[in-house]
């Protein structure tokens, strides 16, 4: 392939990436931006928390990042580079866990999306791979209520077709930490960092109406609660192509010209944003 033929894929690529950070070029983002519509950038948020004995700490973020790439390989979006430490504080328990407070979490948000708002990227979208950066959900209401464009994904609706479409046996309660979905999605995405060990990880703990105050470390040993034994490469490869297509209904919500829905829409719309943090693994 030529010089220029090379060029003529790159700047035909809506955002490439090699690993977790963006390939793009600034002469990358002006050329999306001189098509004139509203730009969308994503933001893959994750944490740095155990995932059990066979998944690394970094799992949440590689999650968020694939997820965030799927996207960018589908839609004309800015991708960004991830936030790799969130709010992790129930995994206090096991060694190499790192967290920061919400309100650090909620600020840098804020200021990346200022940041994007005076650059002339009006809509940001948290691509969130941990369930306990439940903060995120009042960024975007916030956000939200203030005129500005700003969006949570995936919802646990986004989470459920996905794992309808993909065979994953376990369901989302079921499935809370290290469990089918994030271990198919890492097989898929990141095989070389699956260590062994998940075939024989199993462990379920569905009543966890004290996680909060307690903790995980009252629900798990081993600090894994799902169905790992179930986790594959194929599974991962069909979460991801699902998700992507659920985004089309977000890029096209961020990118219309009014995207503000009736008072009655909002009012489900911030339920949605409300639970949406939960409603993922964490």
């Amino acid at each position: 392939m030529s010089g220029s033929e090379i060029g003529a894929a790159a700047s035909g690529t809506a955002a490439a990436a090699h690993g977790l950070l963006p390939a793009d070029t600034t002469e990358d983002v002006r050329a999306r931006a001189a098509g004139g519509a509203p730009q969308v950038a994503v933001l893959p948020v994750g944490s740095f928390e155990q995932h059990g004995p066979y998944l690394p700490l970094a799992t949440d973020t590689l999650v968020a990042c694939a997820i965030a790439r799927e996207i960018a390989g589908a839609y004309p979006v800015h991708l960004l580079p991830p936030v790799t430490i969130a709010c992790s504080h129930e995994h206090a328990a096991w060694p190499g866990t790192v967290s920061i407070s919400s309100v650090t979490l909620h600020a840098v948000v804020g200021d990346i999306a200022a940041s994007l708002r005076r650059s002339g990227v009006e809509a940001l979208v948290l691509v969130n791979g941990h369930g306990g950066n439940y903060v995120l959900g009042n960024a975007v209401q916030e956000s939200s209520a203030r005129g500005e464009r700003m969006a949570l994904f995936p919802a646990p609706e986004d989470w459920e077709a996905a794992r309808e479409r993909s065979g994953v046996e376990t369901s989302l309660l079921t499935d809370m930490h290290a469990g089918e979905i994030e271990t198919s999605i890492l097989l898929h995405a990141h095989p070389e960092l699956v260590r062994p060990g998940n075939e024989s990880a199993d462990f379920t703990a569905d009543d966890r109406r004290h996680l909060l105050t307690l903790g995980m470390s009252a629900y798990t040993d081993s600090g894994v609660i799902g169905r790992p034994s179930l986790g594959s490469a194929e599974k991962g490869k069909e979460l991801l192509a699902s998700l992507a297509d659920s985004f089309g209904a977000y890029f096209s919500l961020l990118t219309s010209p009014e995207p503000t829905p009736s008072p009655r829409t909002a009012a489900g719309s911030e339920g949605e944003a409300a639970g949406s943090g939960s409603g993922s693994p964490a």
